[in-house]
């Protein structure tokens, strides 16, 4: 079952397998031959799809499923014609680009939640961050 979720949410490849009708033993066949999907891997190896990413599978199930073309076939579609222009328009932007529009930006409370970080993990990652926006501020500067 897929929960509504905003169209900037990361899913799981569970979601995505169920959204796309595929395996998820598909799923990680696929990231080997196409380097163009990168789920953000958590602790533990748990694959979290970007919006990107779920479109960018779609368009690879249709060329195979729909479109019959290979593997091979849909690999040099990919690299000669670039992943932009398969997808019609940009690649979204970076969900951690501060310049995000605000509906569109996701919160450190949802982010803590995906990855389900221990007190410990949350405390370094709080940690980092803050170190992070002290040194764009200092090249701003």
């Amino acid at each position: 079952m897929v929960v509504n979720k905003s169209k900037a949410a990361f899913r799981t490849i569970a979601e995505v397998a169920e959204e796309l009708d595929v395996a998820t033993h598909v799923l990680r066949f696929w990231e080997t031959k196409f380097p163009q999907i990168k789920p953000m891997k958590a602790a533990g190896g748990r694959r979290y799809y970007r919006p990107d990413d779920v479109e960018i599978v779609k368009i690879i199930k249709d060329f195979l499923y729909n479109k019959r073309y290979t593997i091979e076939g849909v690999q040099k579609l990919l690299k000669d014609k670039g992943i932009k222009a398969i997808l019609g328009g940009e690649i979204q932007k970076d969900f951690f680009d501060m310049s995000a529009p605000e509906d569109e930006k996701i919160s450190q409370p949802e982010i803590m939640e995906v990855l389900k970080l221990s007190e410990n993990q949350r405390h370094l990652l709080e940690n980092a961050r803050q170190d992070l926006q002290n040194l764009v501020a200092l090249l701003k500067n």
